[in-house]
């Protein structure tokens, strides 16, 4: 799993911190999206996924390893 973002979407919503700490951070002065890992461990698939779905702006992209989405 390869994770990417486009942080101009980004809200600052924080449920991608919420699903995925490990992964996901937002900067303390405008709660714009920091991705912390572009290839988390595939323990933290779901989470991953989950913050992606929930995000409001569609600012997480994850895409398999094979490149597919």
């Amino acid at each position: 799993m390869r994770v990417s973002l486009l942080p101009e979407h980004c809200v600052g919503a924080g449920h991608c911190v919420l699903s995925a700490p490990e992964v996901f951070d937002q900067h303390e002065d405008d709660g714009i999206v920091l991705l912390l890992d572009t290839t988390p461990d595939a323990h933290l698939a779901d989470a991953v996924h989950e913050a992606a779905d929930l995000c409001p702006a569609r600012a997480i992209l994850v895409d398999a390893p094979d490149g597919t989405a």
